[in-house]
Formats: C-alpha cells, sequence, structure tokens
C-alpha cells in the first residue's frame, strides 16, 4: 500500500519536473545565472541536473501534502500496532480497535 502511495508522488513529481525543466530552460540560458552575484560554478548539465532535481523535490513535496490530505480520518487515526502489543494511549476509543 505504502509503495503505492509512493508512486502516487513519485510519478507525477517527475513528469512535471520534466515539464518544469523544459520551460524554464527554453527561456533562460544557464550560463547567465548567477547566485549572489557570482556566476554559478557549474557547467550546463550540471546546471540542468541540479535543477531537475530542485523542481522533482518541490513536485514532490506537492504530491506528499495532496496524498497526505486525501487520507480519510480512519486511515489517519488508526493504530497500526497489533490489539496486543499497542500502547495504553492507543486502547482507547473505537479509532484503535
Amino acid at each position: 500500500m505504502w509503495t503505492q502511495r509512493w508512486m502516487w508522488i513519485a510519478w507525477p513529481a517527475f513528469l512535471m519536473a520534466g515539464v518544469l525543466e523544459i520551460l524554464v530552460f527554453a527561456m533562460v540560458d544557464p550560463q547567465d545565472l548567477h547566485w549572489f552575484g557570482q556566476p554559478v560554478p557549474l557547467s550546463r548539465e550540471g546546471v540542468y541536473t541540479v535543477a531537475f532535481f530542485v523542481f522533482w523535490a518541490i513536485a514532490m513535496a506537492s504530491s506528499a501534502l495532496t496524498t497526505l490530505l486525501s487520507l480519510s480520518p480512519f486511515e489517519v487515526n488508526r493504530c497500526p500496532v497489533p490489539q496486543d502489543q499497542r500502547p495504553d494511549d492507543c486502547r482507547k476509543g473505537a479509532s484503535c480497535s
């Protein structure tokens, strides 16, 4: 189940990172970028790579938040520990049975 949710997060984020990479670098030349007033000390391929992973991380955060917000109250509040091994604070309430 978590593998499926991980793919709900990673795959769309990967696709969006690719789209963002195309859109941004269709308009920006990596050699023209500056960081704190200094030219970026990476090659074009290095800038493309770093930017892709930054875009992917941002898109994954967005997808993860969407996945978290799509959980039902039962999924959020249930106790994943077996009945006989549950801590005292999880023994109460219908959501832990």
